[in-house]
């Protein structure tokens, strides 16, 4: 299967998402959006749905891979969460930004994506479990108040509430700066730069 021509159909199927929706979205506008004949889409996808599920797939790979460099990035272990957390942050905003349609790819309840993003919640968990079992800043407490796990779902947690927050994303600094001093019983303040996100 050429990765280019998946490609294309994945981008057209974004396309036909923001217009439509994924229940309106037929498999002739999938085409159409590629200017192709509908037989050219089936050599790449079964159907709307798999090409629905293969595009939330392809999102949410690629916010994983941020936060896994984020995780491995060599900085201080708060700079690393930021960059977790962000990953998670920076997608959400982005499907909720471009079409009331395209925040669909994000509905853990919808039959098609739903276990896509519950994957990805507890791959983000595992990584923000890791980052903080590793190190804490240098002077910091002995032991957290929390254990990691429990670390990881405050943060998680902070995350979901700024996706609904206007201009959540220029909180995330200040909000996990503040929730990681609490975590760690010292001032925590990061430098953290997000790093580009492209499709």
């Amino acid at each position: 299967m050429g990765t280019d021509r998946l490609t294309e159909v994945l981008d057209a199927t974004y396309d036909c998402l923001t217009r439509y929706g994924v229940r309106r979205t037929t498999m002739d506008d999938i085409a159409s959006a590629m200017g192709v004949s509908r037989s050219a889409v089936y050599q790449y996808v079964r159907g709307k749905d798999d090409a629905f599920r293969r595009l939330a797939e392809h999102l949410h790979t690629q916010a994983l891979g941020r936060a896994r460099r984020a995780a491995a990035a060599d900085a201080p272990p708060a700079e690393r969460i930021h960059g977790i957390l962000a990953a998670k942050l920076d997608l959400v905003r982005q499907l909720a930004g471009d079409s009331p349609h395209t925040a669909e790819l994000l509905d853990e309840k919808a039959r098609l994506f739903g276990g896509i993003c519950h994957g990805f919640t507890a791959d983000l968990r595992h990584l923000l479990i890791a980052t903080f079992g590793e190190a804490a800043p240098d002077g910091a407490a002995p032991g957290m108040a929390v254990e990691s796990a429990e670390a990881a779902d405050i943060c998680l947690a902070l995350v979901i509430g700024l996706e609904s927050v206007p201009h959540g994303e220029r909180l995330l600094g200040p909000a996990a700066d503040a929730l990681l001093a609490g975590l760690w019983g010292q001032a925590v303040t990061t430098h953290f730069r997000p790093e580009t996100t492209t499709s």
